[in-house]
């Protein structure tokens, strides 16, 4: 017997709504899937630093170790002072530690001070939990950093903070 209205059954202009609505569904979760992974932003993209500071560690939220090394990388022409947990550090430049005293020997090992250090040859600041700084360890749990920061042409008088939280297990 031969099929009046097409090989399924079905009259051939006809639309079935059932599989329609399940087609439409199926390509709005496709589209939706595709739209959220285009516009997911996820680690160093998801924290936000003000331009000035180019690269960090610990990031916000970040869990490190009792003697994690805090560092701050900044765009040229800045300065910074270093705050941790209320503490003020004070700042050592490394340009100052060469010529305070005699130039050490090409190779030669310079001792860094238990402070904060900013390097103005890379524009990092950077400091070391150590048994004669002002930290000796970061104790478990929550700390709280803040970084003020300004530019060298501008002077201290216009500088900006940026603070942020990391974790001690």
């Amino acid at each position: 017997m031969k099929a009046r209205n097409g090989e399924n059954g079905h009259m051939p202009g006809r639309i079935d709504r059932t599989r329609l609505a399940v087609s439409f569904g199926i390509a709005l979760g496709l589209v939706l899937i595709v739209f959220g992974f285009r516009s997911g932003i996820t680690g160093d993209e998801a924290r936000q630093t003000p331009p000035a500071i180019e690269r960090m560690s610990p990031a916000d939220g970040d869990r490190v170790l009792r003697q994690a090394q805090i560092i701050i990388d900044f765009a040229d022409g800045y300065e910074a002072t270093l705050n941790i947990d209320g503490i003020e550090l004070p700042v050592t430049r490394l340009d100052e530690l060469s010529s305070s005293g005699a130039q050490p020997a090409p190779g030669a090992q310079v001792e860094l001070p238990a402070t904060a250090v900013f390097d103005p040859g890379n524009n990092v600041l950077s400091f070391q939990p150590q048994p004669r700084a002002l930290i000796t360890e970061f104790t478990q749990g929550e700390h709280v950093a803040v970084v003020t920061y300004w530019e060298i042409l501008a002077g201290r008088e216009k500088s900006r903070t940026y603070q942020w939280r990391f974790f001690t297990d």
